[in-house]
């Protein structure tokens, strides 16, 4: 474990997560918390899409717990996130990741490939009320999705 989770964002993954973060930024999404797992790649990825969406880095929230410990880690950063907070953003891994879009939500059953991003709202709720089902799937975006 310690190797992989030691491993550095390829050339390739910087490029990618600068896009998708480019590409969300233009589209006007705007991030007031984002939380990350520790493992080094995840923290870069976060950094980079923090840059993009002119989100300050020294808030980047890690958590150990996010490698590898299944839809529970995800669930909790979600639910422990602030009322005052509207939009949370999470970096994470697969497949965890995809199994808790897919949790969150009744449209999305995929496995998402690197860097891309979900869109969940949730109706009426607070983050602490957010379980199983409650998400509508707003976007899904994928790397080799975007133009230019």
């Amino acid at each position: 474990m310690f190797k992989d989770f030691e491993r550095e964002l390829t050339g390739e993954g910087y490029i990618e997560a600068a896009r998708m973060a480019a590409f969300l930024y233009k589209n006007g999404v705007k991030v007031e918390r984002l939380v990350a797992s520790s493992a080094f790649r995840t923290r870069q990825t976060a950094q980079v899409f923090a840059e993009q969406l002119h989100f300050d880095w020294d808030h980047i929230e890690l958590f150990d717990n996010l490698y590898d410990s299944g839809a529970r880690a995800y669930i909790a950063a979600v639910n422990n996130t602030p009322d005052n907070v509207s939009t949370l953003m999470l970096v994470g891994h697969n497949p965890d990741i995809s199994y808790f879009a897919e949790y969150l939500t009744s449209s999305f059953s995929q496995m998402m490939d690197k860097g891309s991003v979900c869109i969940i709202e949730f109706e009426g709720l607070k983050w602490a009320e957010v379980s199983g089902r409650t998400g509508n799937l707003s976007g899904f975006y994928e790397v080799k999705q975007l133009t230019g």
